[in-house]
């Protein structure tokens, strides 16, 4: 097992340039899929996920190489239409299922797992394949797909904008016979670049006002070339390393209209920021004051950047609300904050004004933040991806040496951590233990 050792009480200064955002990138390695050409996509991060995802496109017989973080698939000559053998277990599967149908007729993919946040199902993916002529049943261990007359367009409505289920959507549509209008889609800057990705392969998708998506249904897919977008949820974590430990970053690559309301957030705290043509310099310039914040899907504040938020807000000077509308056990880190000095006080009560899924539910999914308080270091168990980003801060605002154990998760989530991490001026050691 390998930890992190890290030395916290310093201002933490420098450049960090972002990698490829894993959001994408694994979606356009499961798009390559719905071709039999060659696909390249350049930018691609190399963490965990990604080799995942790998994983899954040679299980079922397609030929990748790389080139630095360029990745060559082709998937010409199908060996299986199963999902087996990986060495571990992703929502990233579930995607394989509208490009295997194409190709093959029927899937197979394993159990879901993932973060520790709440439940990540698979109904809505289920009910858009269903509405689209798929026939699905549910196994202890996966999901055994069929689509005897292939798949046709139809209308898929979500409950909720649910960045998988629409992914697995447009997958499906962009093959199927016919017209598809997929209402209330997730709109994420990540599903637009998949969108641009299928058009360029030969797709007729039209994204409409609102959160509509059309798409008419093509015969064939062609091979392309594409980058992965620069990584927002990596840009905000480094922000807020900056903003919590008085330092200053300048974040390379950070794109100002995919950050829009976490730049506006900053704000309102008391931070600061600078847009500059290249990426976005954040810093302290003087006192954090409290405010109150909700997530929300996109265009909203992102549910990946509350958790390392929530850690700057500690060290604000009066009261934060935040009510988070998109996971309902997103505050499981809390304990910890609490443990190394925080303040922080859960409600199952919408403390917001978003229309909120939790409302009633008994979900702890609202936090009132009473700060500043003074970090100490202790020991730490990471139980996601986001949740240790936020541990990893509060290891650099504590005084002293922190201990940070199921790193595995960071090692999933963010390329060359300890790498960008030291080159700011951090003291970060991996531990084997």
């Amino acid at each position: 097992m390998e930890q992190f050792r890290i030395e916290g009480g310093q201002p933490v200064k420098g450049t960090v340039t972002l990698s490829g955002a894993k959001n994408a990138a694994s979606k356009m390695m499961i798009a390559s899929l719905l071709t039999q050409e060659r696909v390249v996509i350049h930018n691609v991060p190399r963490q965990r996920e990604t080799a995942i995802t790998e994983e899954i496109l040679r299980a079922i017989g397609s030929k990748t190489s790389w080139n630095d973080h360029a990745l060559t698939a082709q998937f010409s000559t199908p060996d299986s239409s199963e999902v087996k053998g990986l060495s571990g277990k992703n929502r990233i599967s579930v995607l394989a299922i509208a490009p295997l149908l194409h190709r093959l007729g029927e899937a197979f993919v394993p159990v879901v797992e993932g973060d520790r946040i709440g439940p990540r199902p698979v109904n809505w993916h289920v009910m858009a394949l269903e509405k689209m002529g798929a026939q699905i049943e549910s196994r202890p261990d996966g999901w055994r797909a069929t689509a005897p007359h292939g798949l046709r367009g139809g209308l898929v409505v979500f409950p909720y904008p649910s960045v998988g289920a629409t992914e697995t959507a447009i997958l499906a549509a962009v093959l199927a016979n016919g017209r598809t209008m997929i209402r209330n889609a997730a709109i994420e800057p990540e599903i637009v670049e998949l969108v641009k990705m299928l058009q360029n392969m030969g797709a007729i998708i039209e994204m409409g006002a609102g959160r509509d998506i059309e798409v008419v249904g093509v015969e064939k897919m062609y091979g392309c070339e594409v980058t992965v977008l620069p990584d927002a949820l990596e840009a905000a974590s480094y922000a807020c390393i900056a903003l919590g430990t008085k330092g200053e970053v300048f974040v390379k690559g950070a794109v100002h209209e995919h950050m829009m309301t976490f730049l506006n957030a900053v704000r309102r705290i008391g931070g600061a920021y600078e847009v500059q043509k290249d990426g976005i310099r954040f810093w302290s310039s003087g006192d954090f004051k409290g405010i109150k914040l909700e997530t929300d899907t996109h265009p909203g504040f992102r549910t990946d950047w509350q958790q390392p938020f929530v850690v700057v807000l500690t060290q604000a000077k009066g009261t934060s609300v935040v009510h988070e509308t998109v996971y309902e056990s997103r505050f499981g880190y809390v304990e910890t904050l609490n443990a190394m000095g925080a303040n922080i006080t859960l409600f199952s009560n919408c403390l917001g004004e978003l229309p909120c899924r939790f409302n009633g539910e008994n979900y702890k999914h609202s936090a009132v933040i009473n700060g500043a308080t003074p970090l100490h270091a202790m020991d730490i168990a990471v139980p996601d991806i986001r949740a240790g980003l936020a541990f990893v801060l509060a290891a650099l605002v504590a005084e002293g040496a922190s201990t940070l154990s199921g790193i595995e998760h960071l090692d999933r989530g963010y390329e060359s951590l300890e790498e960008k991490l030291k080159g700011v001026g951090v003291h970060i050691e991996r531990l084997s233990t």
